[in-house]
């Protein structure tokens, strides 16, 4: 990611912008404890547990039918074991809802077949902006086929401040088609929106926020990428997780959406849920969401292994 220019004083000049302070910015900072456990063998349920921020024991839990993953983090299995026999683990394991990141040679009538033998909705579609007029209304009449309630832009990049502005135009005129079939359309981030500098401080998400219609267009938080933008703005661990609460609670439109995956604090890779340090019961007590959806880009062990220990750090955590 663009982290290679002066993200402090860009952060700074952001914030000035904004009428914020560093210590708005940080408002939220508590003491934590950093540094991640080493991934246990003996199972997913010590993984789970092994996390610094299991939360309050007497807590409000994850609600179950809210527990989602991102078909992405088992891509690889999907197309070697086969579709069938994954998504037949998810249903077993517990999960009652996927986040779709293709079809994987079906169409979309046949893998809504698939899930509700499996008795699996697909709620949710990452799914890019449209080329066409006639690219919107197939994707539309897809995710409509597949039942789903949310439909989320996956990634954008670029350093011109022109190309974030045309995209979020283009954004809201698909939210508002969407909106008219019933499905709600979001944004997905990354930690670039966070720390490039457009010019004069203006950073992507700055062009996001001010653009997508808030009536329209919702944000669904990718937690990694949120705390490594602020560790990208030269933030410390504790105060990147702050950093990602302010995002969440500062954007106009909705964070109905996240994606809940861990950071490896020896080395900023992805982690498995529970083997990081991000405290995801901090996050979850100051912002509740729709869905909360595991992901994991490069898995730690094996996919179905990510996936377990995901669900299973889910239903454990109290908040």
């Amino acid at each position: 990611m663009c982290y290679g220019y002066d993200g402090e004083g860009a952060l700074q000049r952001s914030m000035e912008k904004r009428g914020m302070s560093r210590r708005s910015l940080l408002r939220n900072t508590v003491a934590t404890a950093a540094g991640a456990a080493a991934f246990a063998t003996t199972g997913v349920g010590a993984a789970a547990s092994a996390h610094p921020g299991r939360g309050n024991a007497k807590g409000r839990p994850v609600p179950p039918g809210k527990i989602s993953i991102q078909l992405y983090t088992l891509r690889a299995i999907m197309r070697g074991e086969g579709v069938d026999t994954t998504l037949a683990h998810l249903a077993e394991t517990g999960y009652p809802r996927v986040e779709l990141a293709g079809y994987y040679g079906r169409t979309a009538a046949e893998m809504r077949a698939t899930l509700d033998g499996l008795g699996i909705r697909a709620s949710s579609s990452h799914d890019g902006i449209s080329s066409s007029a006639q690219a919107l209304e197939a994707k539309l009449d897809n995710a409509e086929t597949m039942g789903q309630k949310f439909m989320v832009v996956p990634f954008l990049a670029s350093s011109d401040r022109a190309a974030w502005q045309g995209w979020a135009e283009r954004m809201n005129v698909e939210a508002a088609a969407a909106k008219q079939r019933g499905i709600r359309y979001g944004y997905h981030n990354h930690a670039h929106e966070f720390t490039t500098d457009l010019g004069g401080g203006v950073t992507p998400w700055d062009v996001l926020t001010d653009e997508l219609d808030p009536r329209l267009v919702h944000l669904e938080v990718d937690l990694y990428w949120a705390v490594t933008g602020g560790k990208g703005l030269g933030l410390s661990d504790d105060d990147s997780i702050d950093f990602a609460i302010d995002v969440i609670q500062d954007a106009p439109q909705q964070v109905r959406q996240y994606h809940v995956k861990d950071r490896n604090p020896a080395n900023g890779d992805h982690a498995d849920l529970g083997t990081g340090y991000i405290d995801f019961a901090r996050i979850f007590d100051a912002h509740r969401v729709e869905e909360y959806i595991v992901e994991n880009d490069t898995p730690d062990v094996t996919p179905i292994q990510t996936a377990d220990v995901g669900y299973a750090y889910l239903r454990n955590l109290r908040f």
